[in-house]
């Protein structure tokens, strides 16, 4: 049976919408998945509206009840919106918590085994603080609502994993956060995701920090003092990783085939040599939790929501990746 994929629309200003009812018409996505809308059935049907995609709407209560045929949308309505107040790509604090309440309630049907994958589209970071959100972000989300201490972020993009050591802080912290142990838990703890998704062949590659991994010294002590010495010990206690490795060269590496991932030590080192390999294919998984969430990778793009112009590229690859994995992951659950 196809996997069944629980996805939250995200901020209903935002193209969230647009781009579900554009993945739930791809063929892939049928061929491929189950899924189960999480949103609100008066935006849906705007969305519909301007992108000229008339699905059926089949209202449930639980997954279960879902309808998987062509060109029907499962939604779980949580009619959260009033639209009087709601505009199309605005800023509104009703739309973000009203993204937060699609989140939870699909975190809920993953934690309780009802779906076996979360794949999410995009929420807006200023309408989560203006709707009394106290979450930076997804991740963030995430990790409170399965009790992760600290979920791992992973992106894939032609087959390509990179991990992050450090993601929404400045880059002043994040230099001052490429730590010997860090590393070392990171290491461990990515390895052990992947196991979880089934790759458990290959080496893992640590990037290096300054340029040329710091030249032993000249251009600064981080690899000298913590990403070697890390490397090392890891590598005695038969780790299969190396580095570091210069971020000038890693990925590409990495994309030939010679790594099956990449350590990246902060947000944009990893996020600029993903995206620009394929802004839109490149999906992001969050794991060392005890659910399955794959994702977008791109923002609201509130300038152009409502016009029917989103791609919905990244969604359909965010629920192909969800629906490739959670297997792997129910087994080893």
């Amino acid at each position: 049976m196809k996997p069944l994929i629980a996805i939250p629309i995200g901020d209903p200003a935002g193209i969230g919408p647009e781009i579900v009812v554009k993945s739930i018409a791809n063929k892939d996505v049928f061929n491929t998945a189950r899924c189960i809308i999480v949103g609100d059935k008066k935006v849906m049907e705007d969305a519909m509206a301007f992108t000229k995609i008339p699905l059926k709407i089949n209202l449930i209560k639980e997954p279960r009840e879902g309808i998987f045929e062509e060109n029907v949308l499962n939604l779980i309505d949580l009619d959260n919106v009033d639209m009087k107040d709601f505009k199309i790509g605005e800023v509104n604090g009703m739309c973000g918590k009203a993204a937060y309440e699609y989140i939870e309630k699909s975190i809920e049907l993953a934690n309780l085994r009802e779906v076996d994958a979360v794949a999410t589209t995009p929420i807006n970071k200023e309408s989560l603080k203006a709707g009394n959100i106290n979450f930076i972000g997804h991740t963030e989300i995430f990790g409170a609502l399965t009790n992760t201490e600290d979920p791992l972020t992973m992106f894939e993009v032609r087959g390509m994993r990179v991990f992050f050591l450090t993601r929404h802080v400045s880059l002043r912290e994040a230099c001052d956060l490429v730590t010997k142990d860090r590393i070392k838990d990171y290491v461990k703890r990515c390895k052990d995701m992947l196991k979880t998704l089934g790759v458990s062949e290959g080496t893992m590659a640590v990037a290096g920090l300054n340029p040329h991994s710091g030249e032993h010294g000249l251009f600064g002590y981080e690899e000298v003092n913590h990403v070697t010495p890390a490397v090392e010990e890891l590598r005695e206690e038969g780790y299969d990783v190396v580095g570091p490795i210069g971020a000038d060269s890693v990925f590409h590496l990495a994309l030939q085939g010679r790594f099956n991932s990449v350590l990246s030590l902060y947000h944009d080192q990893g996020h600029i040599a993903t995206k620009t390999l394929d802004f839109d294919r490149t999906i992001a998984i969050t794991g060392g939790m005890p659910i399955l969430r794959t994702s977008v990778d791109h923002g609201t793009a509130m300038d152009i929501a409502g016009k029917g112009i989103a791609s919905e590229i990244s969604m359909v690859e965010a629920i192909l990746l969800g629906a490739k994995y959670s297997p792997n992951f129910a087994s080893q659950a």
